[in-house]
């Protein structure tokens, strides 16, 4: 089994991808949404964190989550946020995908993939090239036109406070290395 290393930092902000269980699209679904919001308020009543950036598609979510000084401790919020949707609303989801052995054994049920993306955000531009991307990701994935369109997004956050214009991304794809996350 691999060893996976995770840079950790306290007070960090990091970016995130996690997608469902073969990619089943249930999460831009009513019950998906507002079973994935319920989760994510109940994990932050414990361990606290800021939602910096978030885009919802139908098969995997992307996030910037800032934590709080002196807290590094991130693995254990996925977890807890995809445990808590899975526990408390699989037999609502109904979702029919056959479980690996592997997953049986692990007890794991077939709603997300185990694993998921994490970058540790370096600085000020690493931050704004990663919301692009988040923010961009609905048009990359061909969900809409523009990003404006996607509902699920916090693009709409973004604009009306001023960070981006009101045509960001209409006219032009946004400038995103190489080395931000691909799907």
């Amino acid at each position: 089994m691999p060893n996976y290393r995770r840079i950790t930092r306290t007070g960090g902000t990091y970016f995130f991808t996690q997608v469902t269980y073969q990619r089943y699209p249930w999460l831009c679904s009513d019950l998906g949404r507002s079973t994935l919001r319920a989760s994510i308020e109940k994990v932050r009543e414990k361990y606290p964190f800021l939602i910096d950036s978030f885009v919802l598609l139908p098969d995997h979510f992307h996030c910037i989550l800032t934590l709080p000084e002196g807290d590094s401790d991130y693995k254990t919020r996925l977890r807890l946020i995809k445990t808590f949707t899975t526990k408390n609303f699989k037999e609502e989801f109904n979702v029919e995908l056959k479980t690996t052995t592997s997953r049986q054994k692990r007890q794991e049920r077939n709603l997300w993939q185990r694993r998921y993306w994490e970058h540790a955000i370096r600085d000020e531009e690493d931050f704004a090239r990663h919301c692009d991307y988040i923010h961009y990701n609905p048009v990359k994935h061909g969900l809409c036109t523009t990003p404006q369109h996607w509902r699920f997004s916090s693009i709409h956050r973004f604009i009306t406070s001023g960070i981006y214009p009101k045509d960001w991304g209409c006219e032009f794809i946004p400038d995103i290395p190489m080395n931000v996350r691909y799907e």
